[in-house]
């Protein structure tokens, strides 16, 4: 690797509920820069989830993450002349990233409703343990 390593960047918090993991997750569902819609796509889920739950929607999105977010993860070692599958721990910040991930493309597999609709039933379904994210977890 040449060069030194690029330091991370400080995401600001979000504006609703100013934290720092809702304005990463408000990240991932912006598309071509435009995180006006984005936001208003997650704080529309976040209002429905309130709606339907008569709970924090803070709480349900934390518990969702949670349930997503694999512990292992399999990769390949080169041992000898062989690759072998080996599980390994993972970290916090990838454990978040793939939990956005999925939970994202769950949503987006869910045809004849909206972004916000589809987002904030999978969160729900995830809260419970239940859902297409939550079984692409299992399925790693």
């Amino acid at each position: 690797m040449r060069g030194k390593p690029i330091p991370k960047r400080k995401i600001k918090p979000d504006t609703k509920f100013n934290r720092t993991d809702i304005a990463k997750f408000i990240n991932y569902i912006m598309r071509r820069g435009k995180k006006t819609v984005a936001e208003r796509i997650v704080y529309k889920c976040f209002e429905i989830i309130a709606d339907k739950t008569k709970r924090d929607p803070s709480q349900i999105y934390e518990s969702a993450i949670r349930n997503i977010g694999p512990s292992l993860e399999i990769r390949g070692r080169r041992v000898g002349g062989a690759n072998y599958q080996v599980p390994f721990p993972v970290n916090d910040e990838r454990r978040q990233t793939l939990a956005f991930r999925w939970i994202i493309a769950a949503a987006k597999g869910k045809k004849g409703m909206s972004m916000a609709n589809a987002l904030a039933q999978e969160f729900m379904d995830a809260a419970k343990g239940e859902g297409a994210a939550v079984k692409k977890k299992e399925d790693t």
